[in-house]
């Protein structure tokens, strides 16, 4: 896996650039996946929220807190990693199936015959296009699950929007933002190449497929838990 990772990257810088597949893969990745991710991190939002407040008045007897802590949570946690886990099971598994296929049915082995590297022709626009869609969904997310706190937190709590935003700025600053686009960046490049390492490595059959499908999803939602866990320590350092 460490040889195709690294032949992956190096495929970045060399020529053919096929913006084309890029642009498939991209709207594949975002556009069809913008839908589920909002859904989920609304409800997120809505645990959160009611979570904290019932934590803190059982504890401190105060709940005026919940903003600052429930948007640090969402920036620095919820909304790259809810995106991530949900990527994974949607992206990942269609694309360890997709290219999982074209192994069994010698599809990739008539791509290097017609002299095109099937990693700079399948995974490096999917690369892109993951790294790309990560960050971009992950801003997504959080905005809505930060929307979606602030009207529950109006209904239920009783803060307007003034409030919540001036609790929230006490808490977290641009910083938050930035990492939290940097975790959505490195979870999207997991997808792909874990997928499609699968993927070309597939056994031949419906069994096999399925056993690529599979492993893609676990073992791409392990790395992802994992990265989560470096990232933040590496971040905590840098708050």
């Amino acid at each position: 896996m460490i040889v195709f990772i690294a032949e992956a990257f190096a495929g970045l810088f060399i020529p053919p650039i096929r913006f084309k597949e890029f642009i498939q893969q991209l709207y594949f990745v975002a556009n069809k996946s913008l839908v589920i991710i909002s859904t989920c991190v609304c409800f997120a939002a809505v645990v959160t929220i009611l979570e904290y407040s019932f934590h803190l008045k059982l504890v401190v007897q105060n709940d005026s807190m919940v903003p600052g802590f429930a948007t640090l949570l969402i920036l620095r946690e919820l909304g790259a990693i809810i995106t991530a886990l949900l990527l994974c099971s949607r992206v990942g598994a269609g694309y360890a199936s997709e290219v999982g296929s074209m192994q069994t049915t010698e599809q990739i082995d008539a791509l290097r015959m017609l002299g095109i590297d099937p990693i700079n022709y399948l995974v490096v626009p999917r690369l892109i296009a993951c790294v790309v869609g990560g960050m971009i969904l992950t801003i997504v997310a959080n905005l809505t699950c930060i929307l979606v706190a602030m009207l529950i937190s109006q209904s239920y709590l009783g803060f307007t929007p003034t409030m919540f935003l001036s609790a929230m700025h006490r808490f977290v600053d641009f910083k938050d933002f930035f990492f939290a686009v940097v975790k959505g960046a490195c979870f999207g490049a997991v997808i792909p190449l874990v997928a499609c390492y699968y993927g070309f490595r597939c056994q031949p059959g419906a069994e096999g497929v399925g056993k690529a499908t599979t492993n893609t999803v676990v073992t791409a939602s392990i790395a992802i838990i994992v990265i989560d866990f470096i990232l933040s320590y590496t971040f905590s350092y840098l708050y």
